[in-house]
């Protein structure tokens, strides 16, 4: 039997002779029957295509709605339970990013004081996610849940300002890492751009709009040569992407402040560091590795200079928080529509006292009680700074922002904190 192929076109191309007498009706009639034949299989496939896409989403669908980590009265009960305050006075804030680093610090302070908090944190493996559930248990044990959800998700979002009513915002939710942006520089967009912007647009629809305090980074100073960093001094030279989707966040959050009578305080973190601190630091993976016996590298500038950074514990950085939302002032709009001018404030929260690298080493190795093997490099062009360091007067006037605990302090409490977290015992060590 002759394909459909062979029915449509000659085998011999050039040789196909027509009879123009009842040959020509014949073929005719056999080529428009075949290529009705392939219409109609045509439609067919179509829609049959049609039908199992429309299943599929259905599947779909339906798979997310069973396997979906919020929603359900039950979880509702959980939120608004969480939300409670327990002082006069108290806030209700939404602290994103609650199970990271300084997340779950902030979350745990302002739930100790009596506020509210609710968690949201989308668990990603930027770095071991099981720290990040470490951190998650620790915040349940005192009663504060933390939503698993993206900010990007714009239901969620909104379901939980329909079930609270929240006074404040802590955003702290980021993609962070300077090297990282190199590898992966769509996952910065999607955090610290997209997500910032989904939130914003939630925030100006709520009513009534929350003030929001947000991490922006010591980073937007970039290629600034002038010491210590002002919030006046420039702030348009990143070195890295992600100090650039930083300095995009401070335009985006003006522009929403301008627009829409947000109240928004952006903070300028200088190289937080201590207990429940985030494994890509510096200080945390310098500690794994002398403890492992592995070598370390050390960067150095031009000129064989030492890089030096203002390293800022993380109790102080919550004061500076704490301070923030205290102090934020209130949003003037409502549902969408500015009523009148709102705060828009930025400070840098840092230790004011830059120590080089080398000399974090030093003191690790003092507590360690280890000596370390050192490599000296010449650092990189990826986007680091060889030089960071904080003028805190415009925070220390607005809100007495007082940092208090000194390097080797600090880091004598994250040495105790590590070797008890991943279970040392002193005798291993010592």
């Amino acid at each position: 039997m002759p394909s459909l192929e062979d029915e449509l076109f000659p085998s011999t191309p050039g040789k196909f002779k027509i009879d123009r007498g009842h040959n020509i009706n014949r073929q005719f009639h056999r080529c428009f029957a075949s290529t009705s034949t392939m219409f109609i299989w045509a439609l067919f496939l179509i829609a049959l295509t049609a039908s199992y896409l429309s299943f599929q989403s259905f599947v779909d669908s339906g798979n997310r709605y069973f396997t979906a980590s919020w929603g359900g009265i039950q979880w509702e009960k959980q939120i608004r339970n969480s939300a409670k305050t327990n002082r006069p006075g108290g806030m209700s804030v939404l602290v994103t990013g609650a199970a990271g680093f300084i997340g779950s610090h902030v979350s745990l302070a302002l739930k100790k004081r009596g506020d509210g908090v609710v968690g949201l944190d989308n668990f990603n493996n930027y770095y071991d996610p099981s720290l990040k559930k470490a951190r998650q248990s620790l915040l349940h044990s005192q009663a504060i849940l933390v939503v698993e959800g993206d900010l990007n998700d714009v239901k969620l979002m909104a379901k939980l300002f329909d079930l609270v009513a929240f006074t404040h915002v802590m955003h702290l939710a980021a993609q962070a890492g300077v090297r990282y942006a190199m590898e992966n520089p769509s996952s910065y967009v999607h955090s610290n751009i997209a997500g910032l912007v989904t939130l914003l647009e939630t925030c100006k629809s709520a009513n009534p709009q929350p003030a929001i305090v947000w991490a922006s980074s010591s980073s937007v100073y970039g290629l600034n040569d002038k010491v210590p960093f002002s919030e006046l001094d420039r702030t348009d030279q990143p070195a890295s992407l992600y100090a650039a989707t930083k300095k995009a966040g401070e335009e985006i959050t003006h522009t929403y402040n301008h627009i829409y009578g947000l109240a928004i305080t952006g903070l300028r973190f200088f190289t937080v560091y201590g207990p429940w601190g985030r494994p890509d630091m510096a200080y945390f993976s310098f500690t794994r590795n002398i403890l492992q016996g592995k070598t370390i590298t050390i960067y150095r500038g031009k000129n064989k200079a030492d890089l030096a950074r203002d390293f800022t514990y993380i109790d102080d950085i919550v004061k500076g928080c704490l301070g923030s939302l205290d102090t934020s002032g209130r949003s003037t709009g409502s549902g969408g529509k500015k009523r009148g001018p709102a705060p828009y404030r930025n400070f840098n929260l840092g230790n004011t006292t830059p120590v080089k690298v080398p000399t974090l080493v030093n003191i690790l190795e003092k507590h360690l009680r280890v000596k370390a093997k050192r490599k000296i490099v010449e650092m990189p062009g990826n986007g680091d700074v060889p030089y960071t360091h904080a003028n805190i007067s415009l925070a220390r006037r607005e809100f007495g922002y007082k940092p208090t605990t000194d390097l080797q302090t600090g880091l004598k409490k994250f040495v105790r904190w590590y070797l008890s977290y991943y279970g040392y015992n002193r005798k291993d060590v010592w």
